[in-house]
């Protein structure tokens, strides 16, 4: 199992006795999964209406059992699943090189120069690693638990040796994971409970030693579950973790022991208010909609079945016993002479009135989980200014939602998988720390305000160079063009730190006319440098 073979390679058994850390351990969780327990309804009824599959807080969670029966309006279910396919291909775009490497502020442009071809291979290998592993599944349904219950916790752990991937990856549900909030305000402290057979526990840990009442349960049966609580909390610069087996016998069983460098848990959160620790999702803000929703349309159908079978009334005349009338087609009623029979009651609802009430009451709903704004677009002709305002409409909307998904998700996520690599060998012995080395966000959203800045400098450099050569002076073309270099998401390694300006000039007077200015005459190299009127050479700050 790589999770106790990393505990061991960075110091094991260096965090006190085992009673004092079991009592610890078991103390900090009751007191989180207490705090928890004011969020289990709210997370209840949002996983009922909107992704009835999961949930199980109030109660077991049976695998196979018949669920959403009472859900008569699907739309949050299809809104859910909409936006989490749309978060997954502008965060994290399955087979796309979503991040890279560059090199950081503190290295001189000659090492920056040298090191981002090493960079932007590393990149590769971790991106290639991502690509063959489970991720996008399992990301996925870690979206989903963040649309709906505000809160997502994903299990990145190292593969055993000679796999297809180093990577493994698990969505937590969240009714198994249980979040402390440390003082830097990310969710580093995590209780996971897992329900495992004894043989899956003597995998998972191989260095345990079991209770003999825990294997004399598993040769009676071989398919019985035991509660497993696995407890990852900062401890200084590392994280420190516990496995101990619970509900069995009198007291826990440690099971093991150690610490990570960095935490396998990565939790993250969709918006959070001031004072909670768990995040709140945009279902938990359409929840009165979805709940008045799936009442209306019940109401409909009701009604729909009373208007195809209808209500009658009879009067007690002797003769006719409505017990034993049958509403089919050819069907003869008796009746006395002279009474009314058999009389339709009026209809007391109306459909056009219901029928507009749940028109209104959709689109709330959509338009709260972003549906109609981050939908795909349907113009096959939509022009380039077109498409910029969609990208740029979408990164207002899930802004703040992307600068907490950055900081609780990629970034950790990132570095990780940078450890794991590093310490197998597979990329340099290197330091991601924002100094030396950075990571650069390559996804569509990250991209979008580039897209922005691109055209705002284009547009600037060719009002510049129609200005004349005095103008275009002021312009300085090699920093522009690795200015723009950088806002598009080109690999650092294509990017020179240094280059003959006659190189650039020529490279960006290729560029200009792509995007979209082709009336604007791009100038000579003579034009956009001048020279000096004492006849030196081209200005430096040119």
């Amino acid at each position: 199992m790589d999770v106790l073979n990393t505990q061991t390679q960075i110091g094991a058994g260096s965090l006190g006795t085992n009673d004092e850390l079991l009592d610890v351990v078991m103390t900090r969780f009751e007191s989180a999964a207490k705090r928890r327990s004011n969020w289990e309804r709210l997370w209840q009824d949002c996983y009922d209406l909107a992704l009835p599959q999961r949930g199980g807080f109030l109660a077991e969670n049976n695998p196979g059992a018949q669920k959403g029966a009472e859900i008569y309006d699907a739309t949050a279910m299809d809104a859910v699943d909409q936006l989490s396919a749309s978060m997954l291909g502008n965060l994290t775009p399955i087979w796309s090189q979503w991040f890279g490497l560059k090199p950081g502020p503190d290295l001189s442009p000659s090492e920056a120069e040298a090191l981002a071809p090493v960079l932007e291979k590393a990149a590769k290998v971790i991106q290639d690693h991502f690509d063959r592993s489970n991720f996008a599944v399992e990301i996925h349904q870690c979206f989903l638990d963040l649309i709906v219950g505000g809160t997502a916790s994903l299990s990145f752990e190292e593969a055993a040796p000679g796999g297809f991937s180093a990577f493994r990856f698990s969505a937590v549900p969240l009714m198994h994971v249980v979040l402390e909030e440390g003082e830097s305000g990310y969710l580093d402290g995590t209780f996971r409970t897992m329900s495992l057979t004894a043989e899956q526990i003597i995998e998972r840990y191989p260095l345990a030693v079991l209770p003999r009442e825990v294997l004399q349960q598993a040769a009676r049966d071989p398919q019985a579950r035991f509660k497993i609580l696995e407890a990852v909390v900062p401890d200084g610069l590392v994280y420190g973790y516990h496995a101990c087996l619970i509900e069995v016998g009198s007291s826990p069983v440690t099971l093991a022991q150690g610490r990570f460098e960095q935490s396998p848990f990565i939790n993250f959160r969709w918006l959070k208010s001031p004072g909670e620790i768990y995040g709140r999702s945009p279902i938990m803000k359409a929840l009165p909609d979805i709940k008045t929703a799936n009442k209306v349309v019940e109401l409909i159908l009701k009604n729909a079945s009373i208007a195809v079978t209808g209500i009658w009334q009879a009067d007690d005349d002797g003769v006719l016993n409505p017990a034993n009338i049958e509403l089919t087609p050819g069907s003869i009623i008796p009746k006395a002479i002279g009474s009314k029979g058999l009389q339709p009651l009026e209809m007391p609802g109306r459909f056009d009135v219901s029928e507009l009430m749940l028109d209104s009451l959709q689109r709330r709903i959509r338009h709260a989980l972003l549906v109609d704004r981050l939908a795909p677009i349907n113009s096959p002709r939509m022009t380039a200014t077109e498409v910029l305002e969609r990208s740029a409409e979408m990164s207002l909307l899930l802004g703040a939602t992307y600068g907490r998904l950055q900081s609780e998700l990629l970034t950790p996520l990132i570095k990780r998988a940078f450890s794991i690599l590093k310490r197998r060998g597979e990329i340099p012995d290197l330091v991601l720390d924002g100094r030396l080395v950075v990571v650069d966000y390559r996804s569509p959203l990250a991209r979008t305000q580039g897209q922005r800045n691109v055209q705002n400098t284009l547009s600037w450099i060719n009002t510049a160079l129609s200005m004349g050569p005095e103008a275009a002076a002021a312009v300085n073309l090699p920093q522009a063009v690795r200015f723009l270099g950088e806002a598009l998401g080109v690999p650092s390694d294509l990017i020179h730190k240094e280059l003959p300006e006659a190189a650039l000039i020529d490279a960006l007077a290729e560029e200009l006319p792509l995007q979209g200015n082709e009336n604007i005459p791009v100038q000579d190299e003579e034009q956009v440098l001048p020279a000096d009127e004492d006849g030196g050479g081209e200005d430096e700050d040119a």
